[in-house]
This record gives structure tokens, C-alpha cells and sequence, in this order.
């Protein structure tokens, strides 16, 4: 049985998604990580798709990984890229890409004076290549990933290219000059693509609420995390070329360590038993994004790692529950990532935070993580309670 969400202009097969980590990023160490390498989503991808459609998941993130795709300026290999439409397609998985996820080519840097015209042109040969296999149905795009983020761990921590400091807003700018020349190559290829944004949503507070020029501080702050769709929709920096229209569906990443404090940096911790005061919730966060941009929402990454992920996927069910019943078009959640992950800096280190876990990354096996599995389950029969009768379609299949 399959259950997905009838709502006017939702383009996405299942209300519940899956995310497969594809940064193939330089990371504090120079060192190359090719994550759909490390995990072995790429020779695993049948099984991978195979193991969703067991659990009514038809709606997956995946990235093209461009340093793969392109190795030399404008030479473009999508052999992989081929193999994932292909296994979608034989599975019936809808897949939201991810131009760039986290990582570039080799020779480029955001700072390059060449790398807005090098992403455009890889988006428009993406859709190309995508329309040559798949000539209908919604092509949904993230050309960018995790501006915001990836801006400040390139431009400000000197985390991955362009490892500098203190230059977080001229990366952040040139990475928003390539995310609209690409969406415009795009639509010129194919003026159907759909764009999802997708965005660290973040809540900076003041750790003294005693304090005004802190609480303003503090405010300031966390209105920052709002630059990247000002930009994107025209409301900053206007000779980016930004419309409203670019703007059309808001992903945002949610995870436990998305709240601190100011000056401090102290994380505020989400599961207080009484609750943290100055901890927000997720559904007040999203109410914030659409009352601000009027946007359909969808939650595109979330997850937590080791032994808590019942805990946080039953708080997130409930907040997304929230979220309908204010009558917020939410669009989806996507569990991120749906399969364990190492970690970028200590490869040897494995986070624990997916649906599937990998007890021995020797032989890459996926073991399901049962409390996740049921907290999923009723997750879904929670939305099914919610929705029935009148904004559910259910499909029998063979």
C-alpha cells in the first residue's frame, strides 16, 4: 500500500522522504570525501531503492556529485548519474537532485572567476541529459544545498574550499551569483524545473533575556539565516538577478545542534525535562519562514545521531502535525540521511543516524534501526489519523 498526500501543487510522490548523504566535499583536511562511495549507495543503489519501496518511501534526495560529473571544464561524464535514473525509474522513486550538494571540482572555488559560468552550464547540461531520458513529469532542482552553511564552514572556519576566514559573506555572494545564473540555464532548458531551496533553519538567542542590545544582537543574528532567499527571490542584491519566482519551494534542514546562543555559542539543548525556555520549536520556526515568504515548506533534512533517534523523530512527527494544523503548506519530511553515514573529517567514525544503520563499513551491510522504524510508522499512521478521508489517496499495488 502506498500513501501519499493529495494537496493542491505538491509535485512529491510520499509526505515522508529519504535523504542519501552525496557531499563529495574537500573537507579540514584537503582530503577528497565521496560520501555515495563511502556508504556504497552507488554499487547498492538497487537494493537502496528497493529497501524504500518495502517502507512506501517513492520520494528520495540525491546528488550528481560534480566533482565526479565534471572532471574537466565543460566535459561532462554521467554515467552514474544514467545508472540512478534508471534504478528510480525501474523502482517508481520520485528523486529531488542536488546540483551541488556539499563539494566542487578540483579547480574551482567559489572565488574563481569562473565558477558561475562552469555551475551554469553543468545545470543546463544536467536538465538536458535528465529530459533525454525522462521527457515528462516534474523535475524538482536544488542547485545549491545549505548556502548559508557551506558559506560559513568555506568562508569563515576554514572547513572546506576556499578555506578562508572572515570572507563568509563574499563566498555566500558568489555562491548565489552561480545558484541564479544556474536556474537561469535551467529554465531555459526546460522553464517546467521546479527549484527547492534548501536551508539550515536556525534560532540564535540571547542567553541573558534581560539584556536588550543583546536580545537585539541576537536577533540580528538569527535573521541572517534569511539572506539566502532574499537573494534568491530579488529582495537582495538585485543585480544577482534574483526573482520571486525562484523562490518556490522551502526546504529547510532541522537538526539538534540548529539552536545556540550568541556569544557564547552554547548549544541549547532540545529534550530539557522541564523544557529549555529559549529552546523554539520546529513548528513555530517554519511558521516564522512562511509568514515571511508565503511558500510551501518542506522539512528536507532532519535526523539525529546514536541513541536518541526515536526521541527526535517522535518530536518532529508532532511538530509537522502542528505545522498542518495551522494550515502551513508543508509539503514533506525528509529523513536525512536515511542511511548511516561516517564523518567528514574522521572517515573512521561513523554517526549512527540513519533508518538503515552500517554495524561494519568492511562489508557495508544495512542493518534497519528498529526504534526509528517504528517511531516512522507512526509517524505515518499519525498523518493518515490527521488526513483521512478527504486528503489522502491510498493505492493498491501488486
Amino acid at each position: 500500500m502506498t500513501v501519499s498526500k493529495s494537496v493542491s501543487g505538491n509535485p512529491f510522490r510520499s509526505f515522508i522522504m529519504g535523504g542519501f548523504e552525496c557531499a563529495d566535499h574537500q573537507n579540514a583536511f584537503g582530503e577528497r570525501i565521496d560520501l555515495i562511495v563511502l556508504t556504497g549507495h552507488d554499487r547498492l543503489i538497487n537494493e537502496d531503492y528497493k529497501r524504500l519501496r518495502e517502507i512506501d518511501i517513492t520520494t528520495v534526495r540525491e546528488g550528481i556529485r560534480w566533482s565526479h560529473v565534471e572532471k574537466k571544464p565543460f566535459v561532462y561524464d554521467w554515467t552514474q548519474v544514467e545508472d540512478l535514473i534508471i534504478h528510480a525509474h525501474k523502482h517508481d522513486i520520485q528523486v529531488v537532485w542536488d546540483i551541488c550538494h556539499f563539494g566542487f571540482p578540483d579547480d574551482l572555488t567559489p572565488l574563481h572567476p569562473m565558477f558561475a559560468r562552469r555551475f551554469a552550464h553543468l545545470c543546463r547540461a544536467f536538465v538536458k541529459k535528465y529530459r533525454s531520458l525522462v521527457p515528462d513529469g516534474a523535475l524538482i532542482i536544488t542547485p545549491i544545498n545549505e548556502v548559508s552553511f557551506l558559506s560559513w564552514l568555506g568562508g569563515e572556519v576554514k572547513g572546506t574550499s576556499p578555506y578562508c576566514i572572515n570572507q563568509g559573506w563574499e563566498v555566500k555572494y558568489m555562491l548565489m551569483k552561480a545558484y541564479i545564473e544556474g536556474i537561469e540555464m535551467m529554465k531555459e532548458a526546460d522553464p517546467s524545473v521546479r527549484i527547492m531551496v534548501t536551508e539550515p533553519l536556525v534560532h540564535i538567542s540571547a542567553s541573558d533575556s534581560s539584556d536588550p542590545d543583546l536580545c537585539f544582537a541576537a536577533q540580528e543574528k538569527h535573521q541572517e539565516q534569511f539572506q539566502v532567499l532574499d537573494i534568491l527571490s530579488g529582495k537582495m542584491c538585485p543585480e544577482l538577478r534574483g526573482k520571486e519566482e525562484y523562490l518556490d519551494i522551502i526546504g529547510v534542514n532541522f537538526y539538534f545542534n540548529n539552536q545556540w546562543t550568541l556569544n557564547e555559542h552554547q548549544s541549547i539543548p532540545w529534550d530539557c525535562d522541564p523544557p529549555n525556555p529559549i529552546w523554539r520549536s520546529l513548528s513555530s520556526l517554519v511558521e516564522e519562514v512562511y509568514l515571511q515568504y508565503k511558500r510551501p515548506v518542506v522539512i528536507s533534512e532532519t535526523s539525529i545521531p546514536e541513541h536518541k533517534r526515536y526521541s527526535w523523530l517522535k518530536m518532529i512527527h508532532k511538530e509537522c502535525i502542528k505545522i498542518i494544523k495551522k494550515e502551513i503548506p508543508l509539503y514533506g519530511c525528509c529523513i536525512y540521511p536515511i542511511i548511516d553515514r561516517p564523518d567528514w573529517d574522521f572517515p573512521e567514525i561513523w554517526h549512527h543516524s540513519g533508518l538503515w544503520d552500517i554495524p561494519d563499513p568492511s562489508n557495508l551491510h544495512r542493518e534497519i534501526h528498529q526504534e526509528s522504524l517504528v517511531a516512522l510508522n507512526e509517524f505515518r499512521f499519525n498523518l493518515l489519523t490527521l488526513l483521512l478521508p478527504e486528503e489522502i489517496v491510498i493505492t493498491e499495488e501488486s
